[in-house]
């Protein structure tokens, strides 16, 4: 049976996307290939513990919610992760995967909801963005944005633009904390009419940023 390595996993209500405020499943793989200055998930770069698949679905069955995130660090650094997307799907949940977009998405069950984090320029990361992975979205995906400055928000709108996202799925911007006021952040969007899903991390707000929620 295939492994994965797994900083944690935790049962909490989801903290942002389309599901935010639902009870939710999070599987944690450790790893990480990118370096976002903003990341508050440093802790899952490295270590964690090897699970097998059929000891994680066992796990997460305590959990009466059908909502399962699976999240990094980014998980498709691990190959597994293709593996452990499709036993979840087949065990009935609601699967959704949040990833960089800096890694393929090629291969992944399309029962599963994307959730790319498209890393802005002052992320230090928008270098590692793998434009052909938009050509995978699906309707029900979702791209996200954290903006953390004006000039992260005009790149995105160009980039909304040049790639017709709005049209290809919904649409999440983030305030990065503590960058970007999150009441000036909401101005910008409604002075431009953008159709987009502004958000604030639940998480955050609830638990102060604590790992396990």
């Amino acid at each position: 049976m295939a492994t994965l390595q797994i900083t944690e996993i935790f049962y909490s209500l989801q903290g942002e996307s389309r599901t935010s405020g639902l009870p939710t499943i999070f599987i944690r793989l450790t790893g990480c290939p990118l370096r976002c200055h903003y990341c508050d998930t440093e802790y899952a770069f490295t270590g964690g513990e090897q699970h097998q698949i059929d000891d994680v679905l066992s796990t997460i069955k305590q959990y009466d919610t059908p909502y399962v995130t699976v999240t990094g660090g980014e998980p498709l650094a691990q190959s597994e992760c293709l593996t452990l997307l499709e036993h979840l799907c087949d065990a009935g949940y609601q699967v959704s995967l949040e990833t960089s977009g800096a890694l393929s998405v090629a291969g992944i069950d399309a029962r599963v909801c994307l959730v790319m984090d498209l890393k802005t320029p002052a992320s230090g990361e928008a270098d590692k963005n793998l434009w052909d992975n938009l050509h995978s979205l699906k309707s029900n995906d979702q791209i996200k944005f954290v903006i953390c400055d004006r000039e992260d928000y005009n790149w995105m709108k160009t980039i909304i633009d040049t790639y017709d996202l709005s049209h290809r799925c919904e649409l999440l911007v983030s305030p990065s904390a503590n960058e970007v006021d999150p009441q000036t952040l909401a101005d910008w969007i409604l002075q431009d009419q953008l159709m987009v899903r502004y958000q604030l991390q639940l998480h955050k707000l609830l638990w102060d940023d604590q790992a396990g929620h």
